[in-house]
């Protein structure tokens, strides 16, 4: 049931991506490629979805999509500040896009620290915007085991993308 759920959400983001004449292309870290596998279990994704980058280590973060050493450092790779430079990352990385989406966050069962217990996820959403990009973030934190979280994490990151494209 969980993945007919998500595989309609994504159906509703891939229509309104559509409608747009926009393409859309993800960063994930703690959702690992679950948010690009939803996206491309609806037939025709093609049309709407470009790539997604699976950025688990702070170093592929750097890499592919340049987000800064020294956000990594300061507010650390489960922040509101490294989320929104993910999805920033994939813009510039895919100039064909024009909606991005970013995960980041602890799935556990280990990994918690203070203030950050497992279940925190932090969302960035990017977008074009004539000649630059809006960026926004948004952390929730998830009930349950690793599976649980991730499928959460899923389902609010296309949750957001609907939102940002109701409000374009």
């Amino acid at each position: 049931m969980k993945e007919r759920e998500l595989r309609a959400l994504a159906g509703e983001v891939g229509a309104a991506l559509r409608a747009a004449g926009w393409l859309c292309a993800t960063a994930e870290s703690c959702t690992g490629g679950l948010l690009a596998g939803a996206i491309t279990s609806c037939p025709g994704s093609s049309l709407w979805f470009e790539r997604g980058f699976v950025t688990y280590s702070n170093a592929a973060k750097v890499e592919q999509l340049r987000v800064s050493s020294d956000t990594l450092e300061r507010f650390g790779a489960v922040s509101e500040e490294t989320a929104m430079e993910m999805a920033c990352g994939v813009l510039a990385a895919v100039p064909r896009a024009h909606l991005a989406l970013s995960t980041t966050g602890i799935a556990g069962p280990g990994g918690a620290t203070p203030g950050k217990p497992v279940g925190m996820v932090c969302f960035g959403v990017a977008r074009r915007a004539g000649a630059g990009i809006v960026t926004r973030a948004v952390t929730q934190i998830f009930e349950g085991d690793r599976d649980a979280v991730r499928d959460a994490a899923v389902r609010r990151a296309l949750q957001a993308a609907l939102a940002e494209l109701a409000g374009r």
